[in-house]
């Protein structure tokens, strides 16, 4: 039944939720205690996906295992959307959803930030979207960042297919069945890749040693683990570097502006994004933190994994250290945080460690972000009063109020239809401090 919650069909997905909370319900399928910790950056099967999850898995991953929050990000697309707010209100979840793309930043065209490799490019969000259905003023700006992607797709295939001839794929044949939306990325197009070769190489192992110029002994000892070795092409063909590759400019990616005009349009939060500390950019994070709050960012995101769960002890220390120095800033800047483990590259966790020792002094300002986001996610839905209203920009003018503001009302409105019921009998002229109290009440 878990299974068919990644079925490419809608229907399929929806019946086998409604299968499995029946059967929770009924004391059939155990459920852990909830626990206060959340993943708030989760990609669905309509971008990619390690292990397949559709956002009703997602959704029921959460229910299953206690997750009190959980978030989803796509690329490109707000395509999960609707289906996961649905899903999390059935299973009684707090959710959020966001959308995720890269966009090119001229003020740091000579430095690298968060896109290894690539100055001037940035990994970028919207988060708190309350609905996959975009106002008319933005549809153009969602279907151009859907069109970009593909063009930057099939520009990559073309290249990778000169390289690898005559291993070569169809992207419509072969790329965009994997893709439940017809939204692959590039780790779509390396399956797509790899199982080409197991249909017309000859020597699978011998072409993979020819054209990632390696050992035929290491491609046999790395492909014996499929998901290490298809990063390792999508690393040696895609990346800085490789045939695949195509050099960062303004043509390929949008603006910020644009990502912020769609996400603004639909009453989500522009959101920044933190790698680890270490490149020249975010080595400048004061400078490039108050640039894109000056172009409308209200919140940061984090993942926190690849801040402290590192061998090298003197690497852990370094960017340890990073990561709490980017929380005090964040802080101090009034960004609420939003973390989670993407679950888009195998190894990824399912949730992060919150009792590990490192993320002690963090760990409150993660769940605190969470419940600001499921606080203007949820008012949003019901009541169309989220951040970006005129009714919060009016009681509450500073961001700092409303992160506030929203982060109390996360942790007062339970989840799901409970509610959504809640927040339905309030009036909505009501200000923020009446709201609060009657939920209180």
């Amino acid at each position: 039944m878990e299974a068919k919650l990644n079925h490419f069909a809608p229907d399929v997905r929806a019946e086998a939720l409604q299968e499995l909370l029946s059967l929770a319900e009924a004391g059939s399928i155990p459920l852990e205690p909830e626990a206060d910790v959340g993943n708030m950056h989760c990609h669905t099967f309509f971008s990619f996906n390690a292990y397949g999850h559709s956002p009703s898995s997602l959704a029921w991953l959460a229910k299953r295992r206690g997750f009190k929050l959980m978030g989803i990000v796509d690329f490109d697309v707000l395509d999960g959307v609707d289906e996961f707010l649905s899903a999390c209100d059935l299973a009684g979840v707090r959710g959020s959803t966001g959308i995720e793309t890269r966009v090119f930043l001229p003020e740091f065209t000579t430095r690298e930030v968060n896109s290894p490799g690539e100055p001037g490019v940035c990994y970028h969000m919207g988060i708190g979207f309350t609905s996959g259905q975009v106002p008319q003023r933005a549809a153009g700006i969602l279907a151009d960042l859907r069109q970009r992607a593909i063009r930057r797709n099939q520009a990559i295939v073309d290249r990778v297919n000169a390289h690898l001839d005559p291993v070569t794929i169809d992207y419509q044949r072969d790329v965009l069945p994997l893709s439940p939306g017809g939204t692959p990325t590039e780790r779509h197009i390396v399956l797509a890749y790899s199982q080409a070769a197991e249909r017309l190489a000859s020597n699978v192992t011998q072409f993979w040693a020819d054209r990632l110029d390696m050992a035929n002994a290491q491609v046999s000892a790395l492909s014996a683990d499929p998901a290490k070795f298809q990063n390792l092409i999508r690393s040696r063909l895609m990346k800085r570097g490789g045939v695949g590759y195509l050099h960062p400019s303004p043509d390929l990616f949008p603006s910020v502006q644009e990502l912020h005009e769609l996400t603004v349009a639909c009453d989500a939060l522009p959101c920044a994004a933190w790698l680890d500390g270490t490149s020249a950019g975010e080595q400048a994070i004061p400078e490039l933190l108050e640039l894109l709050i000056g172009k409308g960012v209200v919140a940061l995101n984090i993942i926190p994994d690849r801040n402290w769960n590192i061998a090298d002890p003197v690497a852990r220390r370094l960017k340890v250290q990073n990561l709490y120095d980017v929380v005090q800033l964040a802080g101090e800047l009034a960004l609420p945080l939003n973390v989670g483990t993407e679950m888009n590259s195998f190894g990824q966790k399912e949730i992060d460690d919150f009792e590990a020792p490192e993320l002690a002094p963090v760990r409150q300002a993660f769940i605190d972000g969470a419940h600001f986001i499921y606080g203007h996610t949820v008012l949003g839905r019901v009541l169309g009063l989220g951040y970006q209203s005129e009714w919060a920009h009016a009681y509450m003018p500073s961001r700092r109020a409303r992160n506030e503001f929203y982060t109390r009302l996360g942790y007062a409105v339970p989840p799901g239809v409970a509610g959504v019921s809640m927040l339905e009998q309030l009036d909505s002229t009501l200000s923020p401090a009446d709201i609060l109290s009657a939920l209180s009440a």
